[in-house]
């Protein structure tokens, strides 16, 4: 029996386009960091979405610095509002195999290293926020779209934990300019539970303070999907963008 060919990769999601005008505001404003943005409602009907649509694209931007949320207080201009990245103009089209294993490898040198870091650093709001992201992510294993998203901010969340702000934002760099890549690794990688258990592992050891387990199992998780992207035919089971 023939394997299917996988699901298509998505295109760019409502909230990554709302990031960015949001960004466009900014600059357009003239905002400067630690300026108030107006509030979630008024940034709604602003840019005519809902307030879910808005704070998943308001968490984005917190991810790369552009926004600082303060809960019960606003969102402010970061300080890195012009770090938005546009999505890498080289790769556009389906990525080849090689690329995607050069990704992940590129994650492997970044990521383990910030799992340590994180099991040293992590506060307890930090630890807080990534299990309400894997949480987010339990409730949406069947939603390709929403678990890519979640699961990268997770990632984030990690390297943010970590105290080192150069790693914090090479992860960045890496996952904003190869969003469409992320979707289709996680296309390839089939299982979406198994994925989900090695983020509540890390999570765990995390919690702990255990350093070398952390890293060990970050290095596991990330290692695990090179391998089934080893494996993966291309030729096979093609992906199409």
């Amino acid at each position: 029996m023939d394997t299917p060919p996988l699901a298509p990769i998505a295109r760019r999601s409502l909230p990554d386009d709302l990031a960015r005008r949001i960004t466009q505001m900014i600059e357009v404003e003239g905002l400067e960091a630690g300026d108030r943005l107006p509030t979630i409602s008024k940034l709604a009907r602003r840019f005519r979405v809902g307030a879910p649509t808005l704070r998943e694209a308001l968490t984005k931007l917190e991810t790369l610095g552009v926004v600082t949320i303060k809960h019960g207080s606003g969102v402010y201009v970061g300080q890195r509002p012009n770090s938005l990245f546009a999505s890498n103009p080289a790769l556009v089209g389906t990525p080849s195999k090689k690329t995607l294993i050069d990704l992940i490898e590129a994650r492997i040198l970044v990521e383990v290293e910030g799992a340590s870091l994180a099991a040293h650093h992590a506060t307890p709001d930090d630890l807080g926020q990534m299990e309400a992201l894997l949480a987010r992510a339990q409730a949406n294993l069947n939603d390709g779209d929403v678990l890519n998203t979640t699961n990268m901010a997770f990632h984030a969340a990690v390297a943010r934990a970590s105290g080192n702000s150069v790693l914090r934002q090479v992860l960045e760099v890496l996952t904003q300019l190869f969003q469409a890549e992320q979707r289709m690794i996680l296309n390839i990688h089939g299982s979406r539970q198994q994925d989900h258990d090695e983020h509540i592992g890390i999570l765990e050891a995390l919690r702990a303070g255990d350093a070398k387990l952390a890293a060990e199992r970050m290095r596991a998780h990330l290692s695990g999907v090179r391998a089934v992207l080893l494996r993966w035919d291309e030729d096979a089971r093609p992906l199409t963008p």
